[in-house]
């Protein structure tokens, strides 16, 4: 019995100072002295502004920067059913147009590129030369971006079915919830090869290059970003989109691989 009650009492201690904690961290941070802004981005764009947001809040101590990162269609779709956000910065032209067929952005532009690779892990032995050579049967798995939701996953579709190697390699695809986890993917040698993006790829050493995609094989690679309609902080929200379209973020997009749009 004794031990029940020592039991309960240290459990009951223990919720208490986790309770104390969360409680702690929540004051932190929503500082009434600023304004939070909720950014949904696009996976592959996380390093890249991680440098901008402690740019941006040192020269701006009065906003407090937070993101949302996911696929792209996973953001859209989130924004389409009311959740919170101020911006969103998607890395495919066609949520983006969904957005604004519903009216529910305030502006928006294409700020950025990239471009399409197949990855491997960076002690993989196989010599891959083409596409096609994925066909092989020392090749048993490879990872994309879920088509419907994932932009890397959809220009990763349109290339093989460009190519007419899409049905014949049904049975090894492996599909991810957004670009970061084919990385990942193929980082862990779960797959024997990864479709990402060059951003993606200039980050990892874990995985390396095997071939670049011609552009031809499949849709521009954009980048656009913009002001959700219903932001609490419309003008905070078109300050900080203004500062995405600068300079000095452009020069951390380029640090990292990206192409600024033309």
């Amino acid at each position: 019995m004794r031990i029940a009650k020592r039991y309960r009492f240290s459990l009951l201690a223990a919720l208490a100072l986790l309770a104390a904690s969360a409680l702690l961290k929540l004051a932190v941070h929503d500082d009434p002295k600023k304004t939070t802004l909720l950014v949904s981005a696009a996976a592959s764009l996380k390093d890249s502004l991680d440098v901008i947001e402690t740019q941006y809040e040192q020269a701006h101590p009065d906003i407090d920067l937070t993101f949302n990162y996911g696929s792209s269609g996973t953001l859209q779709k989130q924004i389409e059913e009311g959740a919170p956000a101020d911006l969103i910065f998607s890395a495919g032209k066609k949520q983006m147009d969904a957005l604004v067929d519903k009216g529910l952005l305030s502006e928006q532009r294409v700020l950025l590129e990239n471009e399409l690779v197949m990855i491997v892990p960076a002690n993989s032995k196989k010599t891959i030369t083409k596409i096609e050579e994925l066909s092989a049967q020392d090749i048993h798995k490879i990872a994309i971006g879920q088509p419907g939701s994932v932009p890397a996953g959809q220009y990763a579709k349109e290339t093989l079915e460009a190519l007419k190697v899409w049905d014949a390699l049904q049975d090894k695809l492996v599909y991810a919830k957004d670009v970061r986890q084919v990385l990942t993917y193929v980082e862990t040698g779960n797959v024997e090869a990864g479709f990402v993006y060059k951003t993606d790829a200039l980050v990892s050493n874990k995985a390396k290059v095997a071939l670049q995609i011609l552009p031809t094989l499949h849709a521009p690679i954009v980048y656009p970003a913009g002001v959700i309609n219903e932001s609490k902080h419309g003008a905070e929200a078109k300050a900080f989109y203004a500062y995405l379209k600068s300079a000095e973020a452009g020069a951390a997009f380029q640090k990292y691989g990206f192409n600024l749009a033309k």
